[in-house]
């Protein structure tokens, strides 16, 4: 195991390149990240970047700083999370500042609106090839009661209308209630 410290400087240099060369926001970011943990540092496995993508989406707050924290507290601790949320939130802040004092010049240029309009379909087929990860993972799990869950959010979500809010909820709720069950099974057994 590496040294906690070399630990806590790969993970904020980690978030901070993550977030601050991540256009497009928080799906976007969690393939990234899922090359940067899984792949690359070998730090979380596939299931608990799917578990981390659940907690990060179902929290308050952007979906970067909900990952970088539950990342962070499995690496190292309160100082993994504080390291890691300082390395997430640094860019978007220094990015956000510039921007903002010279909003005029940018709101009007047409290269900035033509690299932002161009950035649009990138992000797109980012968010398309999260889905596609997250889908593959829990198909191949072979648990017919996830699969009918992920089929289930999906049409509520995309046929039906249902507010995500409670589609989380729901998800959330059949999440506990499959886990009780279970528990009640094993110990009749």
């Amino acid at each position: 195991m590496e040294k906690k410290s070399t630990v806590l400087k790969k993970l904020f240099l980690s978030t901070l390149s993550l977030s601050a060369f991540t256009f497009g926001g928080g799906y976007v970011i969690i393939s990234l990240m899922k090359t940067k943990f899984v792949d690359e540092l070998h730090w979380i496995t596939e299931d608990e970047m799917l578990d981390m993508t659940a907690i990060a989406q179902s929290s308050p707050g952007a979906i970067a700083v909900n990952g970088a924290i539950v990342v962070g507290y499995k690496l190292a601790g309160i100082p993994g999370v504080l390291i890691s949320v300082l390395g997430a939130i640094l860019p978007p802040m220094v990015i956000l500042s510039v921007v903002s004092l010279c909003y005029d010049a940018f709101i009007s240029n047409p290269v900035i609106a033509a690299l932002l309009k161009g950035m649009e379909s990138g992000i797109g087929a980012v968010i398309a090839s999260v889905v596609w990860d997250m889908a593959a993972g829990i198909v191949k799990q072979k648990s017919v009661f996830s699969i009918a869950v992920m089929a289930g959010s999906f049409l509520a979500c995309m046929v039906w209308k249902v507010n995500v809010v409670f589609i989380i909820l729901a998800a959330a709720a059949l999440g506990v209630f499959r886990t009780l069950w279970a528990e009640k099974r094993g110990k009749r057994k």
